[in-house]
């Protein structure tokens, strides 16, 4: 069997802490592990399980690469999505990257928190005897409230191994439909996951969508492979439908069953959703950070870098970052996502990144910013270097702090030690190395007309960055 991780979500309604280029499946937000990790660590035990396929946006692949490397998950592949077109396309390019049509392919969403593994790893034995059969099996979770923010999943008759045929997908219904859902016990929420072998997937998919097929068929065919990464055509997948799994195969197909899951799942799609999966003091308060309250209950209450205080308050989330903070009543955590809507429209840099930039080579934080100068922490990772570059707009002075760095200027190589410091001027090509086993400490000063992150010129990197 062959787990396929769908990570293409942005997570905008876990902002601040999710942002279009750090989004909630990169963040440890249930564990010390990221939840993309969870997903992987919690079937690495299940008998067979081979190398992930891991499914990402392009502009993600780094931090992909580096949160399975850590857990010694060492993908078949990581597909770059050049866009994103929905999961039916996704799944289609991991089963035409299969090595066997017979293969069982897992497909699971980066970003779900399952709490009972057990029961799960039980579901997913049970999912690979069906596919094997030829039937496309989703897992249904079994509903334990009238929630109207998921679909559901009819089951039909049973089918032997814990499975139903599916007797209907239905979309999100209102609360009192969804209340009568829960009292027929004939319906579970759908969980957006499923195993099949790529075989049939591929054969359903020719026959309800032969064009999206045929798109990611000549996709994959002319894809490039970059180190770990796939590197899908652009110009052939921005021609392929766009479209889920459930209405582009699922819905139609007759080989549909759907497994009941009763194993702590949570799809973390809010931070009310979060709220009720982290462990809780006596108050019902969900504390991550320094943080002390006053006759306060029922709240999540997130603090990545000040002390946060809070009196008086019942049923709110309250998040801080670096750069943002938010207060919201928990019951209005929907509209998380039209916050972030005007903060896109406003052109708002706290949409896309934090002041905590990762790269493929470290990390900077943004210390400090006016009209003609920025300041930066940098750290390089041990045998790591930033790509051989000029700037047009701006000079930079670097202060070692902790470390060895090696830094390229034009012709010249210069080694320094802690404390030490070179100039950069402008126009100047440069680069900086960490040759040390330690991570590399710099302070920069940048100084010009123009500091933004775009006025690079790469001659030569590493990571195949343009």
């Amino acid at each position: 069997m062959i787990p396929v991780i769908l990570s293409g979500g942005s997570g905008t309604r876990l902002w601040p802490l999710s942002r279009s280029q750090y989004p909630k499946q990169f963040l440890p937000l249930v564990s010390d592990f990221t939840m993309v990790q969870e997903t992987v660590l919690r079937i690495q035990s299940v008998p067979g399980m081979k190398a992930p396929i891991a499914i990402c946006n392009e502009a993600h692949r780094f931090l992909m690469a580096k949160q399975l490397h850590e857990i010694d998950a060492i993908p078949s592949a990581i597909i770059l999505e050049p866009m994103g077109k929905n999961t039916a396309p996704a799944v289609a390019m991991a089963a035409l990257s299969a090595s066997s049509p017979d293969e069982v392919l897992l497909i699971l969403a980066a970003d779900h928190v399952i709490s009972d593994t057990s029961a799960f790893q039980s579901a997913i034995v049970k999912a690979e005897q069906l596919a094997l059969q030829g039937l496309l099996v989703t897992f249904g979770i079994v509903p334990h409230c009238p929630e109207t923010g998921y679909g559901y999943i009819k089951q039909g008759k049973a089918t032997g191994h814990s499975a139903y045929q599916v007797a209907s997908f239905v979309e999100k219904p209102d609360l009192a439909t969804a209340k009568h859902y829960l009292e027929s016990g004939e319906y579970l929420w759908n969980s957006g996951m499923f195993a099949f072998t790529a075989g049939s997937f591929l054969e359903e998919l020719e026959k309800f969508n032969p064009d999206m097929l045929s798109c990611c068929r000549q996709a994959i065919a002319s894809a490039k492979v970059d180190m770990d990464f796939v590197r899908v055509d652009k110009e052939i997948f921005s021609k392929c439908p766009s479209d889920s799994i459930d209405y582009a195969v699922m819905e139609k197909t007759d080989k549909a069953v759907v497994i009941p899951l009763d194993a702590g799942w949570n799809d973390v799609g809010s931070w009310s959703a979060l709220w009720e999966v982290r462990e809780k003091d006596r108050q019902g308060n969900a504390i991550h950070g320094d943080v002390i309250t006053i006759n306060t209950q029922n709240s999540l209450i997130h603090a990545e870098h000040k002390l946060v205080t809070v009196i008086g308050l019942d049923n709110v989330i309250i998040v801080e970052t670096k750069d943002a903070l938010m207060i919201a009543s928990k019951d209005s955590v929907q509209d998380v996502k039209e916050l972030v809507g005007k903060l896109s429209k406003a052109n708002r840099d706290e949409v896309n990144i934090h002041q905590k930039v990762y790269r493929p080579w470290g990390h900077y934080d943004s210390v400090d910013t006016g009209d003609r100068h920025q300041t930066k922490r940098i750290v390089v990772d041990p045998g790591a270097k930033l790509s051989l570059q000029k700037h047009h707009h701006r000079a930079e002075h670097w202060v070692v702090v902790k470390g060895t760095a090696l830094v390229t200027r034009n012709d010249e190589k210069t080694l320094l030690f802690e404390n030490e410091s070179i100039y950069i001027p402008l126009g100047t090509v440069h680069c900086l190395e960490n040759p040390g086993v330690i991570p590399l400490e710099i302070v920069e000063v940048q100084s010009g007309t123009y500091l933004g992150e775009d006025d690079i010129v790469r001659y030569g990197d590493q990571y195949g960055r343009v």
